[in-house]
């Protein structure tokens, strides 16, 4: 890592969220070197029981280790290994990304050139190289909801259909209505002023909330597809499937809950809660 200093107009520090990590860390710390020649500054906060891997990555590269310990979850995880930071750029990144070769620059000149871009995002690519649509548009509420309530149960629903229509441009940049949390660049001024990531989240939907929140002060969420990551995806969920199920449900809930929160809109809450609550159970169910 380099350690030139954080007052650099494009130093940046990477908060990099790890629960238990496995090899895929390394995997991370090795890429990021290779991804940038700005200034940067590696933090882990490691929301697990038992720290020592991270410390022994971060050691290996040059990082530090924040462990709070326990599971914070992901938002307030990422929002305290940013408090503090004095870097005009934070990046917030999942353990099972490998930066491309100069992907971080091209994110920076990115935002050089796009004084109001808050978040900028690259393309995400799945290990057979496919891109996965991480740039995606603000759902409508009756899109959200139908998607959220029948999206894994009945998957050819028109909801769901209607809402990925709306996902699939993927190759140019852009604005977009939200990012995918897996490796944003943050502009630090944008972040702190909307508040970081909303601590009511404990994992799933903080992104969208996020990007959500940027776009209501005025920034702009932007898709830079010249950069590239791969995102090897799936850890989390292959080793503790039934936590996150519920997890993904409870953020859901209380997402799709909020937009409809004034007080002629309770039978719409009920009836979301209750059908989120059924799509939980079953996913649980096929889980075991």
């Amino acid at each position: 890592m380099s350690t030139a200093g954080p007052t650099h107009p494009r130093a940046v520090r990477v908060v990099c969220v790890v629960y238990h990590p496995g090899p895929e860390l390394e995997a991370f710390a090795a890429s990021i070197g290779q991804a940038t020649t700005a200034p940067l500054e590696l933090v882990l906060v490691d929301n697990g029981t038992d720290d020592s891997e991270s410390r022994r990555v971060a050691q290996a590269h040059g990082g530090r280790v924040v462990a709070p310990g326990g599971n914070l979850g992901y938002g307030v995880a990422a929002n305290l290994g940013a408090h503090g930071a004095t870097q005009p750029w934070i990046v917030v990144v999942n353990p099972d990304i490998v930066w491309h070769p100069g992907s971080l620059d091209l994110l920076l000149d990115a935002a050089d050139r796009l004084p109001r871009a808050g978040a900028l995002g690259p393309a995400l690519l799945n290990t057979d190289g496919t891109v996965y649509p991480s740039a995606r548009e603000l759902p409508s509420l009756t899109q959200g909801a139908g998607h959220a309530l029948f999206g894994r149960v009945w998957p050819g629903n028109p909801w769901t259909r209607a809402y990925q229509r709306r996902q699939q441009q993927v190759g140019t940049e852009r604005t977009a209505g939200w990012l995918s949390g897996a490796c944003l660049l943050l502009r630090r001024e944008a972040f702190e002023a909307v508040g970081g990531f909303d601590p009511s989240y404990f994992m799933f939907f903080e992104d969208l909330d996020l990007g959500e929140r940027l776009g209501r002060a005025g920034w702009n969420n932007v898709y830079v597809p010249s950069a590239q990551v791969t995102h090897v995806g799936g850890t989390s969920w292959r080793e503790r499937p039934a936590t996150m199920i519920s997890a993904h449900h409870a953020s859901a809930t209380r997402y799709l809950t909020g937009r409809y929160d004034r007080w002629f809109e309770w039978p719409v809450r009920v009836a979301l809660r209750i059908g989120l609550k059924v799509r939980e159970l079953v996913e649980l169910r096929a889980a075991r």
